[in-house]
């Protein structure tokens, strides 16, 4: 068994998707590549990823086509999550969203603070304001890949943040609504029963925080948020960072679903858990 393994969901993201992987590789990650690997999974797109397109990489990775066809991601999950041979399993349930140089080791570390970890890295979004804001503006994928040259990307991979706008309001120990690369260890994706398949609206509908919700609720775990690590999500139209009015359109619509889920409503995660500094390797409780 591999230590660790990472799930990444795409969906017409052949712009998106190269940089995603790039920011995945061992020599960007300084990650040995017999450490871990990289399953692709992509969930039905025109011109679906190609394994060859990524040999170059020189990272185990793993391209595959989701065996079944739905709107939402989460299918196209937990088939991967089947498929994951390594110990620790990371889920980018959103291909567009770029790594920080360090993302892998602080979250391999953090793992082992713990015996049921449940270790989320904090969002980002490239750009001068959240992408739903910053679109109508005049934000679009033209001013953002002037934007990566314009700090040598992929040269110095921290300074992402200087380009990027946190999606957690209230400083990074504020209320977290989702990660997108949520770590659990597979035992505790086992018996999570990966994500919930009940979520089939466009894009997942508000599954990503349910499921980092559902985890932190079982037993005997512990919430540990990567602190000096991120991930920055690139502009490509998607349902809840495309415009101001689509973002709260979606964000309605999938709230009353999972009302009607769950029975409550959806509220973030507001427990600060502990703290694991990637830039000291200290660890706040």
């Amino acid at each position: 068994m591999l230590p660790l393994s990472l799930i990444v969901i795409v969906f017409e993201m052949g712009r998106e998707l190269p940089r995603t992987l790039l920011s995945l590789s061992p020599p960007y990650q300084d990650f040995d590549p017999g450490d871990y690997e990289i399953v692709v999974i992509d969930n039905g797109s025109r011109a679906p990823a190609r394994q060859q397109d990524f040999a170059h990489l020189k990272a185990n990775i793993r391209v595959l086509s989701c065996s079944t066809r739905s709107p939402s991601p989460v299918a196209a999950i937990n088939e991967g999550l089947s498929l994951a041979r390594g110990s620790l399993i990371g889920v980018w349930i959103d291909g567009a969203r770029m790594a920080s140089p360090g993302l892998l080791r602080a979250c391999a570390q953090a793992a082992a603070l713990h015996p049921r970890p449940v270790i989320a890295t904090p969002n980002y979004q490239l750009g001068p304001d959240l992408q739903r804001i910053s679109s109508a503006q005049g934000y679009d994928q033209a001013e953002e890949d002037a934007l990566l040259a314009s700090i040598g990307w992929p040269r110095d991979g921290y300074r992402l943040f200087d380009i990027a706008t946190p999606e957690i309001r209230g400083g990074p120990f504020g209320a977290m609504l989702e990660s997108n690369a949520l770590f659990l260890p597979r035992a505790l994706w086992d018996e999570l029963g990966g994500y919930d398949e009940a979520f089939q609206e466009p894009g997942g509908g508000v599954a990503n925080p349910d499921t980092l919700l559902r985890a932190v609720a079982l037993p005997d775990t512990q919430l540990i948020r990567i602190f000096g690590e991120g991930t920055f999500h690139q502009i490509h139209g998607g349902l809840s960072t495309s415009t101001q009015e689509r973002a709260i359109q979606m964000l309605k619509e999938a709230s009353r679903t999972y009302l009607r889920l769950r029975g409550k409503p959806l509220v973030p995660v507001r427990a600060r858990g502990w703290v694991y500094d990637s830039r000291t390797g200290m660890v706040t409780r």
